[in-house]
């Protein structure tokens, strides 16, 4: 069975997030604090909904190129999947891998430990020439330390780098690009601009489900902070911002109230209509995804979308 390796760099203690992001102004918690074990179960409920069009729409677009998208890619490669999550959409890129080389190295890299159990779990023993080395890690600095992987094909996919500030995604990228090294290619996903009601629609499924997964945030500090919060108190709230070409999440509080967390020790005050931002995802134009790896030093090298344009799978290549 494959050992779970923590690297050196660990994810930052959940409390001292929590309370940094509480007790600033105004409030926010980063997205991977939604990754729990119950949340990365929402989030899989979320990417089946009839709105939520990213993850069915990228599928389709590895369905259509994946054997095209492996043949750019280079060869005898080692996988590695940053944010994999249970990696559905992966198993279409190992299959054509190893239909072009012998074995197959996958390092699957996520903040979830059972995201990534249920990956290994669905994996292991599906494909005999395919080695799993699952990682626990926060990603955000680059690649974790792997072991003589050969050439390497970095995989960043469901528009995670969406989920950074402009700045921030270039900084991503230059740290990752230098944790690569020339010829090793990266496979990113870009959700791209489009009509607001399908972007509307889609983080305000009509099940409820990413409200659930948003407000699953503030139960994961009352499981593990000994927190209060009235989940009821609360109310999802996401909505596109043309200027900022972003769609937001919040949470809104619904009226005045104060809430304990006994770990932190403290109460947080939360005017009537305070919000918790939670998450921003960036949406990119051609243009766009084009300057971002130029800046960050990656060659653009090919890109894949579907017949609407509403995604991108791009191919760039460290020079």
């Amino acid at each position: 069975m494959t050992a779970f390796k923590n690297p050196a760099v660990l994810v930052s203690p959940i409390a001292e997030t929590v309370r940094e992001g509480l007790s600033a102004y105004p409030k926010h918690l980063p997205p991977k604090l939604f990754y729990d074990a119950q949340g990365s179960r929402l989030f899989e409920q979320i990417t089946e909904t009839r709105e939520y069009y990213p993850t069915r729409t990228e599928r389709t677009i590895f369905r259509e190129y994946v054997a095209e998208m492996a043949e750019h890619a280079g060869n005898n490669l080692t996988l590695v999947e940053l944010g994999a999550g249970s990696a559905r959409k992966t198993r279409l890129l190992i299959e054509a891998l190893l239909r072009r080389q012998l074995r197959l190295d996958f390092y699957p890299v996520d903040v979830s430990p059972t995201a990534l159990r249920e990956a290994l779990a669905s994996l292991n023993g599906d494909y005999p020439n395919l080695r799993v080395s699952p990682i626990v890690a926060d990603y955000s600095h680059g690649l974790p330390s792997l072991k003589d992987p050969g050439q390497k094909l970095a995989l960043f996919l469901g528009s995670t780098i969406g989920n950074f500030e402009p700045e921030e995604a270039c900084q991503f990228l230059v740290e990752l690009r230098q944790s690569l090294t020339p010829g090793d290619g990266l496979l990113a996903g870009f959700d791209m601009v489009k009509d607001p009601t399908t972007l509307h629609a889609a983080y305000n499924d009509r099940q409820g489900v990413t409200a659930r997964f948003n407000k699953n945030l503030l139960a994961r500090i009352n499981r593990e902070l000994g927190g209060r919060f009235d989940l009821e108190a609360f109310r999802h709230l996401a909505f596109w911002n043309p200027e900022a070409s972003r769609i937001e999440m919040h949470l809104e509080s619904l009226r005045e109230q104060t809430v304990w967390v006994h770990d932190l020790g403290r109460c947080f005050y939360f005017a009537h209509g305070e919000r918790i931002h939670t998450e921003n995802s960036y949406k990119f134009s051609p243009a766009g995804i084009a300057s971002l790896l130029e800046r960050s030093g990656l060659r653009l090298e090919k890109t894949w979308t579907d017949p609407q344009g509403w995604f991108s799978e791009v191919l760039a290549r460290v020079t």
